[in-house]
């Protein structure tokens, strides 16, 4: 199973540090010193981490391939990541790869949609969810909202707020009160 460690943003400095949008629980073992990161493009890679380091919650990496500002530009959007055969994780937690394909239903067992992708946010991360008709949804993946996961049937169920769908009826309330005679 290929994970996504990171994902190489803009060339920081002139000796070929980058900035990294960090995409692991565990980025102090996955970003160590001496660790070989496959890449996505693998044209951009593999690239051997020289130093990393945090500062004001931004992680800075420096590989050992990279010397340059004009090094650290040529690998700018690649995702650096990893083969992993463990199975290690948290109850109620989920790498994307598992979720996309996922049908969507809402409570009642009506379809919604199909799982194409997961954004993540600092907030929360969002399932995308393509309607029948080609709608593409965002759905906040929390707990009130999506309220079960569920591999084995290969669904999720989504109890969605009105309108987070395109297809949930709107109820129009016609005034009463107006035009009467």
């Amino acid at each position: 199973m290929q994970l996504n460690v990171a994902i190489v943003g803009p060339a920081h400095g002139l000796k070929g540090e980058v900035k990294l949008d960090v995409r692991t629980d565990n980025p102090q073992r996955r970003l160590a010193v001496g660790a070989v990161l496959a890449t996505e493009p693998a044209s951009a890679g593999p690239l051997t981490v020289e130093r990393t380091r945090v500062y004001k919650g931004v992680t800075y990496a420096k590989f050992v391939e990279v010397n340059s500002r004009e090094a650290a530009e040529a690998i700018r959007a690649a995702k650096l990541v990893i083969e992993s055969e463990e199975d290690e994780g948290e109850e109620n937690a989920w790498f994307p790869h598992q979720l996309k394909g996922l049908e969507a239903l809402d409570p009642e067992g009506y379809e919604l949609g199909i799982v194409i992708d997961v954004e993540s946010h600092p907030a929360q991360d969002l399932l995308i969810v393509r309607e029948p008709d080609g709608v593409i949804a965002r759905v906040p993946f929390v707990s009130q909202i999506v309220t079960e996961v569920d591999l084995d049937d290969h669904c999720v169920i989504i109890d969605a707020p009105p309108g987070l769908f395109s297809e949930e009826e709107l109820v129009v309330v016609e005034n009463e009160g107006e035009n009467q005679e």
